[in-house]
C-alpha cells in the first residue's frame, strides 16, 4: 500500500503500518536531532538543514521522510521530539550506536557526517562527561539508565513530524484493537482495571471518570484534552505534544469510542507555539489518511480534533474555567456540582484528561491493564514524567515508574547538587504542591504518599533548592504567582492571597512583625477551606508547607532581621572588616549612598542606617574586607 492512500478498512491500515515498518528497517543509519523548544532555542533546527544540505550536496543517500517505495540502504535524518537532557543541548544522537552528542554546534556537522557517519567513529568530545567519565552511549548516562520511559518511549526517537514514523514504531495499534475487538464497555474496564489515575495533578482514577461519563444519557459528549500545563518549571505536556503528538490523539480517539463522543478538543496554551504546530501537522496527517473523521477504517465511528489556544491564564487549568474558554468566556471556574462528565462544555457530558494521561492509554489498551500495574505501586501503577529544575547537576525531562523515591530521582536521576552546595528542599507540584526536604528523600513519589506529606504531584514540576535557597522568598515568589494568577471570581481566593503575599513582603523586606506566621497560618486555613477552586485551595501549600520545615528562617527573618541564606536584599548586612581594610578609600568614593566614612589609611565603617545594600562596596574592594553577614 502506498503512503498516499487513504484507509478505508482495518486491512489497510495494518498493510500500512508493515509498509511503514519495511521502510525504517531500510534506514541503516539515523540521525536524530532534537527538536524540542529548548534544543529549538539553541539552534538546534539550523543543525538539522545543514546535515540535510551537506549530505544532499556530497550524494549522501538521505531521508527526512519514510520512503514510499524503499529500495536501498539509506541514512534517515530525523527531527525528533524532546531527548530530556535539555541543559545539555542542541542534542544529536546516532543510531544504531546510541551514540549521544551533547552542545552540537552547526560548525560540528561535517564532522558528524565524515567521521561518525561515513567512518563509524565516535567523536568524543562531543560526548557526554561526568567528573573523569566519558559516556558514548545515551543508555549508559546516569541520566538516562535510571529512568524508565514509556509514555516519553517515542520522545527523542522517532520523526516528530510524521504520522508513517509513528506507524513505523506500531503506532495506532491500540485505536485498531479499541474499533474492531472491544466494546466501549470493554475499554472502561481495562482503563479501570489498569488503575491508571489523571496525571494533571488530581489523581482521580480515570476509568471511573470515563464510566460517569458514558453513563450519562445527553448527547452530544465531547473529549477534552488539557495542554495548558501552567505551573512554573513543568514542560512534561509541552514535550509530549511536540515529540509524540500522535499518541496523544490516538488516547483521546480511545476515550471518545468509550464514552461515546464524536469530537475532541485540545486546549493548548499560546506560550506553546511549537507544540500547537505539531499538533495541528499530525491532525491533517490522520484526517487524510482517514484516521480522523467519519467513519473511520469503515467503521460507524466518527471523532474530529480541534484545537483551542489559550491566553495563559492559570486557572483555565482547572476543569470549569477551560470549558468556559473554549466556548469563547472568560476563563472562571464555577461551582461544582455539576460536575464535567455532567455538564461539561457547551453544557453536555465532557471527559477531560491531560496530556499525559491519554498518552497512557494506547499502551494500556495494546499491551493490557495486567501489564500496566506491573509498573509503580499497587495504588499508583504506572509511570510518571518530571520536569527536573533547579540548582541540581542534571536538569530535564525524566520518567520513572509511581513510587520511585526522591533520593533515586535527585541524586541518581539529576545527579545531586551542583558543585559543593547541599540539598535543602525541593517544590513539587508547582504553586499548588509543597516543601520537601532531606527527611522525605526516601520517600515514594505517588499520590497518596505525597498528599500526606502536604504536597502533590501536580503536573509534575519539581524544582530542587539548595542551601544558599531562602524559603521564606520560595513562598512569598508562589504566592506571587497564584495571586497574579486567581481569577478574582471568589472572595477567599482574590482577597486572601493578596494579604498572605502581603505578609510575606513585608518578611522578606526585613518589616516582619510578631505574629505575623500564626496570621499567615490562619489566612492559609481560611483560603484552602472556602476557596471556589483547586488554584485557591491549594494556593496556600507552598506557604504552610515552608512554614512547617522552616519556621525558623520565618523568625530569623522577623525577630532578627536577617535572611539566613543571604538572599534577601532588604536584610543584607555589609560590614568592613578592620583588620583587613587598608583604608584606601575605594568602597567610600564608589558608595552611592554616602554611607562609609573614616580616614585614608585607617579602617573605614559602613553605616548601616545609610547603607542601600547594593554591594558595591564589596565589588570595588581589593583587598576582601567588605563582607556580606547573614
Amino acid at each position: 500500500m502506498s503512503m498516499r492512500d487513504r484507509l478505508y478498512t482495518r486491512e489497510d491500515l495494518i498493510q500500512l503500518r508493515e509498509h511503514c515498518m519495511n521502510a525504517a528497517s531500510y534506514e541503516t543509519k539515523e540521525i536524530l536531532v532534537c527538536g524540542g523548544t529548548g534544543c529549538v532555542a539553541g539552534g538546534s533546527l539550523q543543525i538539522y538543514d545543514h546535515l540535510k544540505t551537506y549530505m544532499e550536496e556530497h550524494n549522501i543517500p538521505v531521508n527526512v521522510e519514510l520512503a514510499d517505495d524503499p529500495h536501498s540502504e539509506v541514512v534517515g535524518l530525523k527531527k525528533s521530539g524532546c531527548h530530556g537532557f535539555c541543559e545539555l543541548g542542541p542534542l544529536v544522537r546516532v543510531e544504531p550506536q546510541g551514540w549521544l552528542y551533547t552542545k552540537v554546534k552547526e560548525s560540528d556537522v561535517e564532522e558528524i557526517i565524515e567521521r561518525t557517519i561515513l567512518k563509524g567513529e565516535n567523536i568524543e568530545r562531543l560526548a557526554y562527561r561526568m567528573g573523569d567519565d566519558v559516556y558514548l552511549r545515551q543508555d549508559d548516562i546516569p541520566f538516562y539508565k535510571k529512568q524508565t520511559r514509556h509514555v516519553l518511549e517515542n520522545c527523542g526517537q522517532i520523526n516528530a513530524t510524521s504520522i508513517f514514523s509513528y506507524l513505523s514504531v506500531g503506532g495506532y495499534t491500540a485505536l485498531e484493537k479499541a474499533l474492531f475487538d472491544m466494546t466501549p464497555d470493554e475499554i472502561i474496564r481495562e482503563v479501570t482495571d489498569s488503575g491508571l489515575r489523571g496525571r494533571g495533578g488530581g489523581g482521580f482514577p480515570c476509568g471511573q471518570k470515563w464510566a460517569s461519563c458514558r453513563r450519562q444519557k445527553e448527547f452530544p459528549k465531547y473529549i477534552v484534552c488539557n495542554g495548558d500545563e501552567g505551573d512554573p518549571g513543568a514542560f512534561m505536556d509541552r514535550s509530549i505534544m511536540e515529540g509524540d503528538p500522535n499518541r496523544m490523539i490516538e488516547g483521546m480517539m480511545i476515550a471518545g469510542i468509550a464514552i461515546g463522543a464524536a469530537e475532541g478538543y485540545i486546549y493548548v496554551r499560546a506560550e506553546y507555539p511549537l507544540a500547537v504546530e505539531r499538533l495541528r501537522m499530525a491532525i491533517k496527517q490522520a484526517e487524510d489518511l482517514g484516521l480522523l473523521g467519519d467513519h473511520i477504517l469503515g467503521t460507524n465511528v466518527s471523532f474530529r480534533i480541534h484545537i483551542n489556544r489559550g491566553a495563559g491564564a492559570f486557572v483555565c487549568g482547572e476543569g470549569s474555567a477551560l470549558t468556559q474558554s473554549i466556548e469563547g468566556k472568560r476563563g472562571m471556574p464555577r461551582v461544582k456540582p455539576p460536575r464535567t462528565v455532567e455538564h461539561g462544555l457547551f453544557e453536555k457530558p465532557t471527559n477531560l484528561n491531560n496530556v499525559e494521561t491519554y498518552a497512557n492509554v494506547p499502551m494500556i489498551i495494546e499491551k493490557g491493564a495486567k501489564w500496566y500495574r506491573t509498573l509503580g505501586v499497587p495504588s499508583s501503577p504506572g509511570t510518571k514524567a518530571f520536569a527536573l529544575t533547579g540548582t541540581i547537576r542534571n536538569t530535564g525531562l525524566i520518567e520513572v515508574p509511581m513510587g520511585t523515591t526522591l533520593r533515586e530521582v535527585i541524586f541518581d536521576i539529576g545527579g545531586g547538587m551542583r558543585g559543593d552546595a547541599k540539598f535543602k528542599a525541593v517544590q513539587i507540584g508547582g504553586p499548588s504542591g509543597g516543601c520537601l526536604t532531606e527527611k522525605d528523600l526516601d520517600m515514594p513519589l505517588d499520590f497518596d504518599s505525597l498528599t500526606k506529606a502536604g504536597a502533590m504531584i501536580g503536573s509534575g514540576g519539581m524544582v530542587v533548592m539548595d542551601d544558599k535557597t531562602c524559603m521564606v522568598e520560595v513562598a512569598r515568589f508562589f504566592m506571587n504567582f497564584t495571586q497574579n494568577e486567581s481569577c478574582g471570581k471568589c472572595v477567599p481566593c482574590r482577597e486572601g492571597t493578596y494579604r498572605m503575599l502581603e505578609i510575606l513582603e513585608r518578611i522578606v523586606a526585613g518589616q516582619g512583625e510578631d505574629g505575623d506566621i500564626e496570621l499567615l497560618e490562619e489566612l492559609a486555613d481560611t483560603v484552602s477551606h472556602t476557596a471556589l477552586c483547586g488554584l485557591g485551595k491549594t494556593a496556600p501549600n507552598p506557604v504552610l508547607s515552608t512554614i512547617k520545615n522552616f519556621r525558623s528562617e520565618y523568625e530569623a527573618h522577623i525577630y532578627e532581621k536577617r535572611c539566613p541564606a543571604g538572599q534577601c536584599s532588604k536584610l543584607r548586612r555589609y560590614v568592613i572588616d578592620p583588620d583587613l581594610c587598608r583604608g584606601c578609600s575605594k568602597c567610600a568614593r564608589n558608595c552611592p549612598a554616602s554611607a562609609i566614612t573614616g580616614e585614608l589609611k585607617h579602617p573605614y565603617v559602613i553605616n548601616q542606617d545609610l547603607c542601600i545594600k547594593c554591594g558595591v562596596c564589596q565589588s570595588n574592594c581589593n583587598f576582601d574586607a567588605v563582607r556580606e553577614e547573614a
